[in-house]
């Protein structure tokens, strides 16, 4: 049996978060019933090593199988895990930092800061993880991305991309590019409000779309961005866009593997969350996030979702074989000095 299926079904194609540091009987009753692709962790879900690999078995006792267990651990603002019990990586825009120095040893230090954070998930058995953000920041957009960015040139991103890809899967994990097609312009922050990126075609095919094109083809799997960019969509945005998601992620960054949309309950999309599921997997969109664990919410998103498409599954297959198939051998220790050093020359 693939980890992706569940006997005699496919898994529908949404993404589930949880309420706390187990689940409830409601919980998984409904992912049970729903039989989600995968499962994601937030803060509130983490306490110990030993209680969040018990949370992860629990998950995938729901439902029967290996499903994809996924977490935000870029580094700087954005990790789940934090001291004391995992180590504190530097934000990406560190490495990009450094690249203006010495880029052969930005990239040497970004794939073993990667391979470090890859270790410390697999070790808990989590093997997808929702980094890196490939999103190049231009002056005057809002900080939501920010140092989370290796660097505001494109050129810079797309030289490191690789590195940092490779490095978690180096470590058994899946990396999650995004934000497709390019968060970096956006003039406010899509947890909260509505981005609309009014650039040219010319501007973001030159910029945003670089980095993503440069690991298009690697084994990963890709996020979308809650943003309307009128250059491709006047009135959608890339989640909800059959343009954007077909002319501009599927064939301008050339990227056909799993795409899976940013959280559906982030305050740039309006609708009813069986409305937005439907909407993005009718987009073109193989799953749907949701990451609240809000009981209602998570029922209304089962109830628009649909089981996995052809795409899909096959996309899934594909990262399977690198889930939990870790290429290196690293200690977490050593790792965090030889970044911490190889980082120096930039400070």
């Amino acid at each position: 049996m693939s980890a992706t299926t569940s006997p005699g079904s496919r898994p529908s194609a949404v993404i589930f978060g949880c309420s706390g540091l187990t689940l409830t009987e409601a919980e998984r009753a409904l992912f049970k019933a729903s039989d989600p692709l995968g499962f994601i962790l937030f803060a509130r879900n983490v306490e110990t090593p030993d209680q969040v690999r018990a949370l992860v078995s629990e998950l995938r006792a729901c439902v029967g199988r290996n499903a994809p267990v996924l977490i935000d651990q870029e580094g700087g603002r954005v990790q789940r895990l934090r001291p004391p019990h995992w180590r504190s990586a530097p934000p990406l825009r560190q490495f990009g930092d450094l690249y203006a120095h010495d880029p052969e040893r930005a990239a040497k230090a970004l794939r073993i800061n990667m391979q470090a954070i890859g270790v410390e998930l697999a070790d808990l058995g989590i093997d997808v993880d929702c980094a890196p953000c490939l999103d190049v920041p231009v002056p005057g957009a809002h900080d939501v991305i920010g140092n989370r960015a290796l660097s505001e040139d494109p050129e810079v991103v797309a030289a490191l991309a690789a590195s940092a890809c490779e490095g978690l899967i180096d470590a058994g994990v899946v990396p999650v590019i995004k934000h497709l097609p390019g968060h970096g312009r956006a003039g406010v922050d899509s947890h909260k409000e509505l981005p609309v990126v009014d650039a040219p075609e010319k501007a973001l095919a030159s910029s945003d779309l670089v980095p993503f094109q440069a690991v298009a083809q690697m084994p990963v799997a890709a996020m979308t961005a809650h943003v309307v960019y009128q250059a491709f969509d006047q009135g959608n945005t890339a989640t909800l866009s059959t343009r954007v998601v077909s002319d501009v992620i599927r064939t301008q960054i050339g990227f056909d593997g799993l795409l899976m949309s940013d959280d559906l309950g982030m305050k740039a999309l309006n609708g009813s969350f069986e409305e937005l599921t439907a909407a993005c997997i009718e987009a073109g969109c193989d799953a749907a996030l949701h990451c609240s664990g809000d009981l209602p919410e998570m029922e209304q998103v089962a109830a628009g979702s649909s089981v996995l498409s052809d795409h899909a599954y096959q996309a899934m297959e594909a990262l399977d074989r690198y889930r939990g198939a870790p290429r290196v051998e690293i200690d977490r220790t050593d790792a965090s000095f030889e970044v911490a050093s190889l980082l120096e020359v930039a400070a």
